[in-house]
C-alpha cells in the first residue's frame, strides 16, 4: 500500500497511485495521481525546471530554478515565494505570518491514525495503512504533521494535519486546511452542489479558469447552500467516462475549500475549517488536529468515483451496528399530522401503516410539553399527557405489540425562550451580552461549548430513550447559528468550531452506550449532509422537499457523494406541500425506493387502489432492499433533456433495477433507449417491466375512448371507479446477453397522440417506470 524509496513515497490502492517526493530543501513535491501505475518513472511524471519563469523569487540561491510558486506541492506555507493560496495561516510567536515547514521524518503505520476529538475513517486489520510525515518550521519549533491514510479496496486516500507547537510562547491560527493539493493543468471543470432549504445538492459544472474558486458554508453546519463534497475532472468525462477527481471532508461545520488555476496553468485544490471568524490561539505544548479530507480517483467517469465514495462510505465512515445494515421501512407522522394529534390518531395511523407493511413508528415533532406549534417547548423533554395519555413507554408497547418498532424525533441543540429550560438557564442559550438576539424559526441555539449545557443535553436525551423501547431517532437542527458568542471559550474566534466539536461529544456520549438505535440526522433536510455526521447517524434526511420530480435532482446530487443507504427518501401524498405539484404515486415509491424509504402521508385518506399500491411497492422494495441500498448505483447520461436515468446493481452482477424518469411530456416523442450499465458480458439476462398501477383520474374523459360505455368525468360514478380500480401500463420483456444489454435497451413506443394499444407506453408528466433485469 505504502512504500518508501529514496525520498519518494507511492502510495497505492488497488486502482490508483499517489506519489510524491522529499526537494533536497525538505518540501513535499507532488508528482503524480491518477491511474495506478505498475513501474513508475518519477523522472517521466516530474515537473521539469530548467528555466526561471520571469517574476517568480527565488526559494534559495543555491538553485536559481527552485521556485516554490512552480512546484507542485503537498502542502506550502506563505513568506517563500508561494504566491498561491496557503493552506495555513499563523500567527507566529514574533508576530509574523511566515511558515516554512521542512521534512523530519515519516513513519508507516498499520490501520488509521485516529483523532483525539474529531471523528474519523475507521477500518479493520489489513483494511488501511497510514503515512505520517513530520514537518518542522525553519525558524521556531513548530510542528506539522501531515498523515495520509490509505484504504486500498475502495480506491480512497485520506488526508489531515496536525500542528504542534513547541516554540516556548503562544502561536495563533486562523486558517489550517486538512489537506492541500496541486493538480496538472489537463482538469479542467469542477463539479460542485449547491441550493438551500427544499432545493438542496443541486448539481453545477464550471470550466476551471484563472483565479481562485470558494466553496463554503458560513451558518454554522456543513450546509445546505454548499456541500462539503466536490469533484474535479477532465474536460469530456461523464458518467461513465473520464478522468475526475473526488473530493470531501469529515466534518459538520462551517467548511472551505478552494480551487485555484495558477498563472502557469496548474490547479491547486484545498479543503478543510472555514477560517471565516476563525482564530484559534495554540499556547506551548498544545495540539490542533484538523478534520480528515477524503480523496478518489477514477477514470471511469463521475460513476467511478462516486461508485468508490459509496463503498468508502459504507465500509468505513459508516460503524456500529448498523454498518451494512438494512434500513427499516418507517411511516413518519410528520406531514399526517404536523403538532395535532392524540394517542388514539397515532395508534390508529399505525395499524393502517403496519397493515401497508411499514416496519417503524417516527413520531415526529410535538410529543412533549408546550409544543402546539413551533413557539414553545424546545428544551424540554415532559411528554405531553394531554396527547400521548400514558406518555411514551404506553404508546411504544402499544406500537410493539403490534409488530412496529418506534422511533422519536428530538432537537436538542435548539430552546424556545416559552421553555422551561429557558426560564431556569437563559445563558444556556447562545447570545451576546448587551446585542439583541436575532431568532429561526421562534428559536435560540444552544451554547454547545459549554459543558454544563452539553451535560443537560446527554441527561436528557439519554433519558428520553431509556425511558421506552425506543429503536430510532430523528435529530432535528432548524436554524443557523447567528450572534455567536460563549464565555466558556477564551477566544469567540474558537466558537463555531469549538460548537460542532462540542455536538460530537454529545452524539458519542448519547449513542455509544446505545448502539442498537438507529440515529437519522436532520437540518430542516438536507442542511448537515456531510461525512462527520455519517460517523454516528448511518442515514441522513435528505430533504423537506418530498416532491419526486425535486427529489430526482436532490437524491442525484447527492449521490456523486453519498451512497443510497445514507438518503432518507419518504412517499408523500400528493399535490405536494413544497411545489403543490400532483404526480403518481408510482412515481413517488419508484425515486423514493432508490434511497431508505418511508411513508409521510396520513393512511386514513388512501383510497382503496391506493392501498393495494402501497402494499405492492413495500412487498417489492422488501424482496430487493439490499439491491436498493447497497447496490452499485449508476446515473447514466440522459439523451433526452427530459428523462433521467438511475439504475442499481447488485455486487454478483445477478439483479439490477433501473428507472427511466420523465420530467414534461413532449409530444410524438421518439422512442426511449433504456441505458444499463455493470452487468456481466458473459451472462444472459431477462429485462422486464415493473407493473405500474395508472390511476383512472389521471384519463379524465379520455377513458371514455376504451369504455362499452361514456361516463361523466365529473360524476359519482367515475369517482367510483376511481377509488376502487386501476388501470395497467404497458409491461415489456426482453432477453438478450449482458454485452448487447449495455448497449441500450430499445423500449416501445410511448404515447404519442394517436394509436394507443396495449403496446403503448403511458408515459406522462413526472411518470417513470422500474425495469427489472435478473440473470438467467
Amino acid at each position: 500500500m505504502i512504500r518508501y524509496d529514496q525520498g519518494i513515497f507511492f502510495l497505492n490502492t488497488d486502482q490508483t497511485g499517489y506519489i510524491f517526493r522529499l526537494t533536497g530543501f525538505g518540501h513535499p513535491e507532488h508528482i503524480y495521481y491518477g491511474p495506478r501505475p505498475e513501474n513508475p518513472s518519477v523522472e517521466s511524471l516530474e515537473l521539469k525546471r530548467t528555466a526561471g519563469v520571469g517574476g517568480t523569487v527565488v526559494y534559495d540561491e543555491s538553485d536559481p530554478m527552485y521556485c516554490l510558486d512552480i512546484l507542485p506541492l503537498e502542502w506550502s506555507g506563505i513568506g517563500k515565494g508561494d504566491f498561491r493560496q496557503s493552506p495555513c495561516e499563523i500567527k507566529m510567536p514574533d508576530g509574523t505570518f511566515v511558515t516554512d515547514f521542512v521534512y523530519q521524518s515519516h513513519e508507516i503505520l498499520d490501520g488509521p491514525a485516529p483523532s483525539e476529538i474529531l471523528p474519523c475513517a475507521v477500518a479493520e486489520a489489513g483494511e488501511a495503512q497510514t503515512l505520517s510525515i513530520l514537518l518542522k518550521d525553519k525558524l521556531f519549533d513548530i510542528e506539522l504533521t501531515l498523515l495520509y491514510t490509505v484504504f486500498p479496496a475502495v480506491d480512497v486516500i485520506t488526508r489531515r494535519a496536525v500542528l504542534r507547537n513547541h516554540s516556548g510562547g503562544s502561536i495563533v491560527i486562523r486558517k489550517m486546511m486538512s489537506m492541500m493539493l496541486d493538480l496538472p493543468a489537463s482538469v479542467s471543470r469542477r463539479t460542485t452542489f449547491h441550493g438551500g432549504w427544499i432545493k438542496e445538492a443541486h448539481k453545477q459544472t464550471e470550466p476551471i479558469g484563472n483565479g481562485i474558486y470558494v466553496l463554503q458554508n458560513l451558518t454554522g453546519a456543513s450546509g445546505n447552500r454548499c456541500n462539503p463534497g466536490f469533484l474535479i475532472s477532465e474536460e469530456n468525462a461523464s458518467e461513465a467516462f473520464g478522468r475526475v477527481y473526488g473530493f470531501n471532508l469529515v466534518y459538520s461545520g462551517n467548511h472551505y475549500s478552494a480551487i485555484e488555476r495558477s498563472h502557469q496553468g496548474s490547479v491547486r485544490v484545498m479543503t478543510g475549517i472555514n477560517p471565516h471568524c476563525f482564530e484559534w490561539p495554540l499556547d506551548e505544548g498544545s495540539v490542533f488536529e484538523t478534520p480528515e479530507a477524503v480523496l478518489t480517483f477514477s477514470d471511469r467517469g463521475y460513476n467511478g468515483a462516486s461508485g468508490q465514495f459509496h463503498d468508502f462510505i459504507n465500509r468505513h465512515i459508516v460503524r456500529g451496528n448498523w454498518k451494512d445494515k438494512e434500513r427499516p421501512i418507517l411511516y413518519n407522522t410528520w406531514e399526517s399530522f404536523f403538532f395535532d394529534f392524540t394517542r388514539r390518531k397515532l395508534i390508529g395511523a399505525a395499524k393502517r401503516a403496519k397493515n401497508l407493511g411499514a416496519e417503524l413508528f417516527v413520531l415526529d415533532d410535538g410529543w412533549f410539553v408546550g409544543r402546539k406549534d413551533d413557539t414553545a417547548g424546545l428544551g424540554d423533554y415532559e411528554t405531553d399527557q394531554r396527547k400521548i395519555r400514558g406518555g411514551l413507554q404506553s404508546l411504544s408497547g402499544r406500537l410493539h405489540g403490534m409488530g412496529m418498532a418506534f422511533g422519536i424525533w428530538v432537537e436538542p441543540e435548539m430552546v424556545n425562550p416559552n421553555s422551561n429550560l429557558f426560564r431556569a438557564h437563559p445563558e444556556y442559550a447562545v447570545r451576546i451580552p448587551g446585542r439583541k438576539e436575532s431568532y429561526g424559526r421562534n428559536q435560540l441555539v444552544l451554547d454547545l461549548t459549554n459543558p454544563s449545557v452539553r451535560d443537560y443535553i446527554v441527561e436528557k436525551v439519554s433519558g428520553l430513550l431509556d425511558s421506552a423501547d425506543i429503536s430510532y431517532v430523528k435529530w432535528d437542527m432548524n436554524r443557523h447559528i447567528t450572534d455567536m458568542y460563549s464565555a466558556s471559550i477564551p477566544e469567540q474566534g474558537m466558537f463555531f468550531h469549538s460548537y460542532i466539536l462540542g455536538l460530537y461529544n454529545i452524539l458519542k456520549r448519547v449513542f455509544e452506550p446505545r448502539p442498537h438505535i438507529l440515529l437519522e440526522s436532520c437540518s430542516s433536510g438536507g442542511n448537515r449532509f456531510d461525512l462527520g455526521m455519517l460517523c454516528f447517524s448511518p442515514q441522513i434526511w435528505a430533504s423537506d422537499n418530498t416532491d419526486p420530480v425535486e427529489r430526482l435532482a436532490i437524491q442525484s446530487g447527492l449521490s456523486y457523494l453519498y451512497p443510497l443507504s445514507t438518503i432518507g427518501a419518504h412517499v408523500s401524498a400528493s399535490p405536494h406541500q413544497q411545489t403543490l405539484r400532483d404526480t403518481p404515486l408510482s412515481n413517488r415509491f419508484n425515486v423514493a425506493g432508490f434511497g431508505v424509504l418511508g411513508y409521510e402521508l396520513d393512511p386514513a385518506h388512501l383510497t382503496v387502489s391506493d392501498r393495494k399500491e402501497i402494499k405492492n411497492q413495500i412487498r417489492f422494495y422488501k424482496e430487493h432492499r439490499r439491491l436498493f441500498q447497497f447496490g452499485r448505483f449508476f446515473r447514466h447520461d440522459a439523451v433526452k433533456d427530459n428523462k433521467v436515468h438511475w439504475q442499481v446493481v447488485d455486487p454478483k452482477q445477478g439483479m439490477s433495477i433501473a428507472g427511466l424518469f420523465n420530467l414534461m411530456s413532449h409530444a410524438s416523442e421518439i422512442p426511449d433507449v433504456l441505458p444499463l450499465d455493470g452487468l456481466s458480458p458473459e451472462r444472459e439476462y431477462e429485462v422486464r417491466t415493473v407493473p405500474k398501477k395508472l390511476s383512472v383520474r389521471k384519463f379524465g374523459g379520455l377513458i371514455n375512448h376504451i369504455l362499452p360505455i361514456r361516463i361523466d368525468p365529473n360524476g359519482l360514478l367515475f369517482r367510483l371507479i376511481d377509488r376502487f380500480y386501476t388501470l395497467t401500463d404497458c409491461v415489456e420483456q426482453y432477453s438478450a446477453g449482458g454485452r448487447e444489454l449495455m448497449q441500450g435497451v430499445a423500449l416501445n413506443t410511448p404515447f404519442i397522440g394517436t394509436y394507443y394499444n396495449e403496446n403503448t407506453r403511458l408515459m406522462g408528466d413526472y411518470d417513470s417506470n422500474l425495469y427489472q433485469i435478473t440473470a438467467l
